[in-house]
């Protein structure tokens, strides 16, 4: 039984690990701090990072994989939202990031994220 608690542990270790280390990437801590309000399109990530609809899947992909965000798809369109009530290390994080409005600044995007959540229209 020792044995299995160790392997347990390590396992969650791993986890933890893997979970940090997809926050070194600054486009994906940036995302991650758009989604503490909202969940977001795929299309309105497109317009404000100008990377491929497949580059911010990729990233999107990688967050998911590790369940960091969750996805809902509408129509032709995926949403994404944060998902991390139950991990207290990535709130953490998120708490020291500047807020929406000072990031899409930042971005010289003062106003982000023309996708309808109302309808299956998006950008």
């Amino acid at each position: 039984m020792d044995t299995e608690l160790h392997f347990n542990k390590l396992d969650q270790m791993t986890e933890l690990a893997e979970q940090i280390k997809l926050l070194g990437d600054r486009t994906r801590l940036i995302m991650l701090a758009l989604l503490r309000d909202r969940e977001w399109c795929v299309c309105d990530f497109v317009d404000l990072f100008h990377i491929s609809q497949p580059g911010i899947s990729q990233h999107m992909r990688k967050l998911k994989s590790h369940k960091i965000v969750k996805e809902e798809r509408r129509g032709q369109w995926v949403y994404y939202s944060l998902n991390v009530a139950d991990k207290p290390h990535i709130q953490a994080v998120l708490e020291h990031l500047p807020p929406t409005e000072e990031i899409l600044r930042m971005l010289n995007k003062p106003e982000a994220g023309s996708c309808s959540t109302d309808t299956d229209r998006c950008c």
